[in-house]
């Protein structure tokens, strides 16, 4: 049975949220999760599990971070264009999942590894929206920004898979799934230690 769509990285939403220049960090806020205690941190990573499980269980609700995604997905458009016509349909794709990889990175980085389980999560995140554009490539149902090519159709059409749109979407969904309970066991994990590194993220002066 083909998967049911829902609002994905293309729907149409106010312009004021399509803008490149929307505060990523401002409406994640991972660097907020310096405050937290480790009680809290296991907490925050709980919540965001159930939440992820909802998520990647019902492909037709379209969700508060699809806000956030959207903007990074036409972002990525712009930073690929220069590659190809391919690579740059697949840019949206790709910078959404970029974007939080580079914030992983930074957080490792900075010994802050429960701050960088939650990017991992963002990923899986990542996963199911983009699971919902790709499932859409043959039907077509979901409303575009500004209208314009269905990238997903483009995509498999230009390989050759468009007629199995479906299991490339559950295959996109099931490494969310993967992502979703690696990042979740990482953080509690991480948030044994965290108050060690919380000095770490202060900003320098």
């Amino acid at each position: 049975m083909k998967e049911e769509a829902r609002l994905g990285c293309r729907a149409t939403v106010p312009y004021d949220l399509v803008r490149p220049g929307v505060s990523l960090v401002t409406a994640l806020a991972p660097s907020r999760l310096k405050g937290m205690n480790q009680l809290g941190r296991r907490a925050f990573t709980a919540a965001l599990f159930v939440y992820g499980v909802y998520d990647l269980s019902h492909p037709g609700r379209g969700g508060p971070l699809d806000l956030v995604d959207l903007p990074i997905h036409e972002t990525g458009h712009l930073v690929f264009m220069a590659f190809g016509e391919f690579i740059h349909i697949a840019g949206g794709t790709l910078f959404q999942l970029i974007m939080p990889a580079l914030f992983l990175v930074y957080f490792w980085r900075r010994g802050d590894k429960h701050a960088a389980s939650v990017m991992l999560w963002w990923i899986a995140q990542n996963c199911g929206n983009i699971a919902v554009y790709a499932a859409d490539a043959r039907a077509q149902e979901l409303p575009l920004v500004g209208g314009g090519e269905h990238d997903w159709a483009n995509m498999l059409g230009t390989l050759g898979l468009l007629a199995k749109d479906q299991e490339v979407a559950r295959g996109i969904r099931g490494i969310g799934w993967v992502l979703l309970f690696v990042s979740t066991a990482w953080g509690l994990v991480a948030a044994q230690r965290s108050e060690e590194v919380e000095g770490e993220l202060a900003p320098d002066a």
